[in-house]
């Protein structure tokens, strides 16, 4: 009898432990789901506060904030070639360079974006290039490539009066540099550029060193050295009318072009 009640005191004290560690476990629960509920509120409480009054849009949120910008990528590396539809035609249309007249009259802004718009179009084309050169076939269009460029060097002369435009306006220099064209020991004319010396020049002598003039000994070796340029370029000259001559009797259909 002793042995049987204490078995069930054990099994009392059991379900009691059990029921309690029940409760507590309830408890802990309701206590959680309250906190998730009550972080919930404060966040969109937060999120209503941050809303703009007059737009109505949501600012962005410190941990979604980004320190670094990227602009969407809509293609990749496809950019680097040229269209589907263009793949294996051997002629590709294409419209006339910009001309400097035509760029004089876009705006600072539109001349970056055009810059920019062209250099990826001459990536795109030294790529396709490149490609045709490995695969060893003739590259479609490729006036495509010197079109580019001829718009790219005129750009850059566009924005070169510009600046020296503005040079003139505010400081009266044709140059960013101050400087002044001078004639060398030599007879070779070149542009000359100022420099910060912590003497004046007449005390300075290095600057003395430094010859602007040519001596009259230097002048018969001006006159040869224009002769022998004139007959370097008059060799060219005929050397490649020469070598088209022969073009055009090999080939009686050729064009040759203008001299």
């Amino acid at each position: 009898m002793a042995a049987s009640s204490s078995v069930g005191r054990v099994l009392t004290l059991c379900k009691q432990f059990q029921n309690f560690f029940r409760i507590s476990s309830a408890i802990t629960t309701q206590r959680c789901a309250l906190n998730v509920t009550k972080c919930h509120d404060n966040l969109s409480r937060e999120k209503s506060s941050l809303i703009a009054p007059s737009t109505n849009t949501p600012f962005s949120f410190v941990g979604q904030y980004r320190a670094l910008h990227t602009s969407m990528s809509s293609r990749g590396l496809e950019e680097f070639f040229d269209l589907p539809e263009n793949w294996g035609e051997s002629n590709v249309k294409s419209g006339a360079p910009w001309t400097a007249k035509q760029l004089r009259t876009k705006s600072n802004e539109d001349l970056h974006k055009l810059w920019y718009v062209l250099l990826k179009e001459k990536n795109m084309l030294l790529t396709l290039e490149q490609e045709a050169k490995r695969q060893r076939v003739p590259m479609p269009s490729p006036e495509r490539l010197r079109k580019v460029e001829r718009s790219l060097i005129r750009m850059e002369t566009v924005v070169l009066e510009r600046e020296t435009a503005l040079r003139l306006l505010q400081t009266g220099q044709e140059k960013g540099r101050p400087g002044d064209w001078r004639r060398n020991t030599f007879g070779y004319v070149y542009w000359y550029r100022f420099k910060e010396y912590a003497i004046p020049w007449y005390m300075n002598t290095r600057y003395k060193r430094k010859r602007f003039y040519t001596p009259l000994f230097v002048q018969p070796h001006i006159r040869l050295r224009l002769e022998k340029y004139l007959r370097e370029r008059a060799r060219k000259l005929n050397l490649r009318k020469r070598s088209l001559m022969k073009l055009k009797e090999r080939f009686p259909e050729m064009k040759v072009p203008a001299s």
